[in-house]
């Protein structure tokens, strides 16, 4: 998509369409419009082809007093200024409803657009990738591919700084090519998508983004490394574990590090699953996907931090190899861990990690991302992950990130009385705590093994990825991680 900002006339912008936001009963439309225009759109409404209720829309061909050829007329159903989510949602039904049309470039007005607490950059830049994002397609399998949309340039009409505007806009697309690509990894089929082809993609970054560095720890390294716990999960399957590491280094002092959990299927192992809805388990990788979405952002916004990514890819299958209920294995970080259920093999993996990247390159924070608790769906839904930390200000700047970006997350509590279901008369962990507080206890499990670090969990069991009609990766929580590395990035 070719994007650019504008503060152009907006009757004299030639575009194949022009989109015009207004509020109830087009009220509030862009005072930069000619009365010709205005007089139309009031037409419009006293005959009740446009109400300017909440996301209605309605196209008008070769409008009065425009340049365009076409106008996109969009409701908001408020006289009031915009929260951030119905903004978004406002910017993906504009993208929603110019694909459906021929127009193959767009200009939207945004002055008159008000979104409570935000200023012109941020509407830029979350506008633009919410355009992006909802224009999305995974046609890759399809023998007759879906229509693709003509639209190919946008424009983005307004008044700012220029300079700080194209920045903006910048941000936002490069944010939506890796959410982009988080959500083409997750998309894949498990035959396609597993751990040897989450390689060979991590491999074209490293050629494709100057100064990214790309190391591979195969299942035979991490087994005499002493990665007991990933090596537990990996066996089971025919194809070999891999622990993919990226390495950016660009800023000063420290790295941070993404550490993403990427089960690239998970039957459950020999606790397998039940057969309905198993094919969404190729979804189980999504917290791995999202560190490669994370990481493309940072490339291609050359952002000068120090940032270690460690994706660890393995298969949870039940061949004769495959780790029983009850085994005991030793983790890289010297603790034992009694299995007792070997459909929690996410934190397993995870547990090994985390400990590496401690031991390899000591951070000054991490941030751990997977899809590891169907209990955190049954606790928040489908609109926010959880977030778990051991440290107030990281949990604060996450969050804080997630409502910036729309891409939220909830605080969750990591107790010392949650630690007392993982016991164990045999080891020195219990890797689940019961049925009780599954996705609190899974986030207590982990800390054991980040006592010594800043770190914070997110589970995104109900955030990445839709079922249904729609069913799909989201890409989340890329824009989330993504907004706290900006920030990052720019702290002196």
């Amino acid at each position: 998509m070719d994007y650019s900002v504008s503060s152009k006339n907006p009757a004299q912008t030639r575009t194949d369409c022009l989109v015009v936001v207004t509020g109830n009963d087009g009220r509030n439309p862009p005072a930069s419009l000619p009365e010709a225009t205005l007089k139309q759109i009031r037409e419009l409404v006293k005959s009740g082809d446009f109400t300017g209720g909440k996301l209605k829309t309605l196209l008008v061909q070769r409008p009065e007093g425009l340049a365009a050829k076409r106008m996109l007329l969009v409701g908001t159903g408020t006289d009031k200024a915009l929260e951030t989510g119905p903004f978004l949602k406002l910017a993906a039904r504009v993208a929603g409803a110019l694909a459906e049309t021929g127009a193959a470039g767009a200009a939207w007005i945004l002055d008159n657009i008000e979104v409570s607490g935000r200023d012109t950059p941020w509407v830029v830049r979350e506008g633009t990738r919410s355009l992006e994002d909802a224009l999305y397609r995974f046609d890759e399998y399809r023998t007759e591919k879906r229509p693709a949309p003509r639209l190919k340039k946008w424009t983005l009409l307004t008044e700012g700084n220029a300079r700080a505007l194209k920045q903006a806009q910048s941000e936002g697309a490069a944010v939506a090519r890796g959410t982009a690509l988080a959500r083409d990894l997750g998309n894949q089929p498990g035959n396609v998508c597993h751990p040897e082809y989450l390689v060979e993609q991590a491999k074209k970054m490293e050629k494709q983004y100057e100064g990214l560095k790309v190391q591979v720890i195969t299942e035979k390294q991490a087994e005499k490394m002493g990665m007991g716990a990933f090596c537990s999960v990996a066996r089971g399957s025919e194809r070999d574990g891999r622990i993919i590491v990226f390495e950016w280094k660009k800023g000063k002092g420290k790295p941070l590090a993404l550490v993403g959990k990427a089960i690239t299927f998970d039957t459950g192992g020999i606790s397998i699953k039940p057969g309905a809805n198993m094919d969404e388990m190729k979804f189980d990788m999504c917290g791995g996907a999202s560190v490669f979405g994370a990481i493309r952002t940072v490339c291609e916004l050359n952002l000068p931090i120090n940032l270690v990514g460690v994706v660890a890819a393995a298969e949870n299958m039940p061949d004769g190899r495959a780790t029983r209920p009850g085994d005991i294995v030793r983790t890289l970080s010297g603790q034992t861990v009694e299995i007792l259920n070997t459909d929690a093999e996410g934190r397993m993996v995870l547990c090994d990690a985390l400990t590496w990247v401690q031991q390899k390159h000591k951070p000054k924070a991490i941030v751990d991302i997977a899809t590891l608790t169907g209990a955190c769906v049954i606790a928040l839904g489908a609109h926010a992950q959880a977030v778990y930390a051991n440290d107030e200000a990281l949990s604060g700047a996450l969050l804080e990130a997630g409502e910036t970006t729309g891409d939220r997350g909830w605080p969750m509590p990591l107790w010392e009385e949650y630690h007392e279901q993982l016991e164990s008369p045999f080891a020195d962990v219990a890797h689940i705590g019961g049925p009780k507080a599954g996705s609190v206890t899974a986030a207590c499990f982990l800390s054991r093994f980040t006592r010594d670090s800043k770190w914070a969990h997110l589970d995104i069991a109900g955030t990445a990825w839709t079922s249904g009609n729609k069913k799909g990766a989201t890409g989340r929580p890329v824009p989330m991680l993504t907004r706290w590395l900006m920030d990052e990035a720019g702290k002196k």
